[in-house]
């Protein structure tokens, strides 16, 4: 058996592998470019997010009493808000799809079953659901099929 030496002397080797290390300062560096670099990027408006200010947007008159404000609609799927004035009824309806509702300002009644602010309703594809009334006037956020007339019960 031969004794065999390094080809590279020890001091080359020590050196060599401590150039593949970063400096602690090269990492800070770095991480700040990093974090520059992704703030700009999540500055920068994105294709396809979509963003409707508080004061965006136009209400549109949907029924007798119901408002409705389309927030993004596609492939039959639509997020809109309603806002009913006081008295205003929603007429009993089938949801093609789950349709998910969020009471924002005063409260709603679907059928027995008062909602106030705050609180969520989920309709199942369907199945059918009573009126949705509301006695001092409300607004509810919706994402669900787009609404349509055979819709109606």
């Amino acid at each position: 058996m031969t004794d065999r030496k390094p080809a590279l002397d020890p001091d080359i080797l020590d050196a060599l592998a401590g150039a593949q290390q970063p400096d602690a300062a090269d990492a800070a560096a770095l991480q700040r470019v990093r974090s520059r670099v992704m703030e700009r990027i999540a500055a920068e408006p994105k294709p396809g997010h979509v963003t409707v200010e508080p004061g965006g947007g136009k209400w549109q008159a949907f029924l007798p009493g119901i408002q409705r404000k389309v927030l993004h609609e596609r492939a039959g799927v639509m997020s809109y808000l309603l806002k009913f004035a006081p008295g205003a009824v929603l007429p009993a309806h089938r949801h093609p799809m789950d349709e998910r509702c969020v009471v924002l300002e005063g409260s709603v009644r679907i059928g027995g079953q008062a909602l106030a602010a705050g609180g969520f309703h989920l309709a199942q594809e369907g199945l059918p659901h009573d009126d949705i009334t509301s006695d001092e006037g409300a607004v509810i956020y919706l994402h669900g099929a787009s609404p349509k007339a055979e819709h109606l019960v």
